[in-house]
């Protein structure tokens, strides 16, 4: 991820910027009887292969409050709150900053979101350092905060729909819902009521790529129709790949090709830019730490075993690593590219602060394994033989 967004930079800026432009601009057509689209490649790779990266969320998300951190509500409390005063905060930092500017208040939900898999991998960097409840919590949080995005984006970057296309988007969820219910583990079906849903949103103006959250949600967890495994585990194993080392990086390329020549020096500190900046270095980790403390002080939730409020506030500036669903919210949010660039230039400024800052104090406050074997030994009585 972080070598497509460097090389999408480069190309950008670069005698090649003209080429990667006109690929990233290129139009693609797509019909099917009266359904017809046109759009750049960069829509469809937003809107179409980003199904798949939804669709990973979802079956996530499912599996979690199934089977693991989220499946109970004692583990699930902390992360609940903590993600909600996480979106909460930045938002508000946003809107306080915009308030009088129309165009640029549509952006207040860029520095809400956190991105999962760049705040895991900075914080495995620290290896055993880190407390396994530690990286439970933030992946918990994570979730939950994928869970806001996905709602946000529904609610607030979709466009009316009609009829028609109300009769559409219930086919293919009740299409969905009745392959749950019966059990069936085969991926075929679920594949074709969720192209149904798929081209129904595109077609009804609503974030497409959010068909995704809700095909993973309607895959069964165990099968009766004698199929091999866990049928959400299989989808889950086999799209990860994909995910990871496809969908993940041509989001990145396509999305973070900022033409710096078209910044000014000032751009980071206009009100839009300082919103997105604050709201994830700032806002992210206020918020969580302020709904923590009180969900734990009014008895709602406890703090992760083996760790303190300072540990908590370097895990939570990880958390204002934004960068995907970020990048994704800001191509949703401004239509004009001049305040798309900016936008992605604050949320690639505000996310490297957040990782380098988080790093550097969850590291500070954690001790290696090795030291912490050494102070033992030092701190240990003396043996009876000695």
């Amino acid at each position: 991820m972080v070598t497509a967004m460097a090389a999408a930079l480069i190309a950008a800026n670069s005698p090649f910027a003209a080429s990667y432009f006109l690929v990233h601009h290129t139009p693609v057509h797509f019909g099917l009887g009266k359904l017809a689209v046109n759009a750049p490649l960069v829509s469809w790779i937003n809107e179409g292969l980003m199904v798949l990266f939804f669709l990973l969320m979802g079956l996530e998300i499912k599996r979690q409050f199934l089977e693991g951190h989220l499946s109970s509500l004692k583990c699930a409390a902390l992360p609940a709150f903590a993600a909600f005063g996480g979106m909460a905060v930045p938002a508000a930092i946003y809107v306080a900053l915009t308030w009088d500017s129309p165009d640029l208040i549509r952006g207040w939900a860029i520095p809400t979101a956190t991105d999962i898999v760049l705040a895991i991998g900075v914080l495995s960097l620290l290896g055993e350092r880190v407390p396994t409840s530690l990286k439970v919590f933030l992946t918990a949080l994570a979730i939950f905060d994928d869970i806001g995005a996905v709602l946000i984006i529904g609610l607030f970057y979709g466009d009316g729909v009609s009829l028609l296309e109300i009769g559409f988007l219930a086919l293919g969820i009740g299409g969905l819902i009745a392959l749950n219910v019966f059990g069936i583990s085969r991926f075929p079906p679920y594949v074709v009521a969720g192209l149904i849903l798929w081209a129904a949103m595109l077609n009804a103006g609503l974030e497409a790529a959010l068909a995704g959250v809700v095909i993973g949600l309607a895959i069964p967890m165990r099968a009766s129709d004698g199929g091999r495994g866990p049928p959400l585990r299989q989808a889950e194993r086999q799209l990860h790949p994909w995910v990871t080392l496809l969908v993940v990086p041509a989001l990145a390329f396509f999305n973070s090709g900022i033409s710096l020549a078209a910044v000014t020096p000032g751009a980071l500190a206009t009100p839009g830019s300082l919103g997105i900046v604050l709201g994830l270095f700032v806002g992210k980790p206020v918020g969580i730490l302020a709904s923590s403390w009180a969900a734990v002080r009014l008895g709602l939730a406890e703090l992760p075993t083996g760790s303190g409020w300072a540990r908590l506030y370097g895990v939570s500036m990880l958390a204002g690593i934004g960068f995907t669903m970020s990048l994704f919210i800001a191509s949703l949010a401004f239509s004009a590219p001049a305040q798309a660039s900016i936008a992605k230039l604050a949320t690639l400024v505000g996310s490297m602060a957040s990782a380098v800052v988080g790093l550097v104090v969850v590291a500070a406050t954690t001790r290696s394994p090795r030291r912490l074997s050494l102070a033992r030994k030092v701190s240990a009585p003396p043996s009876a033989a000695t």
